[in-house]
C-alpha cells in the first residue's frame, strides 16, 4: 500500500485491531468447545440431566448427536503442531 492509502486508513486502525482480537477470541472459544475433554464433560452433564428428568429423551438425543459429531470431527481433523 502506498503512503496515501495508509494515511486514509489510519483512522480505521483501532477498528481493525478490535476485529483482529475478536477473531482470535472466537477461534480460541471454538477450539475450547471442540476440546474432547470439554465435549465428554458436556456428555456426562447431558446424561445426568436426562437421569434427573431435567430434559426429555428427544432433547437428549438431539444434543448427544451434536456432541458426538463434534468428537468425530475433532478426531478426523489432522492436528497441526507448531515446532
Amino acid at each position: 500500500m502506498g503512503l496515501f492509502t495508509e494515511l486514509l486508513l489510519l483512522p480505521l486502525a483501532p477498528v481493525r485491531g478490535v476485529m483482529w482480537v475478536t477473531e482470535r477470541m472466537a477461534e480460541a472459544a471454538d477450539e475450547e468447545l471442540r476440546d474432547p475433554g470439554v465435549v465428554r464433560a458436556r456428555l456426562v452433564a447431558l446424561n445426568e440431566a436426562l437421569e434427573a428428568g431435567e430434559i426429555g429423551i428427544e432433547e437428549f438425543e438431539r444434543e448427544e448427536e451434536k456432541l458426538l459429531d463434534l468428537l468425530e470431527q475433532r478426531q478426523a481433523a489432522p492436528r497441526a503442531y507448531i515446532n
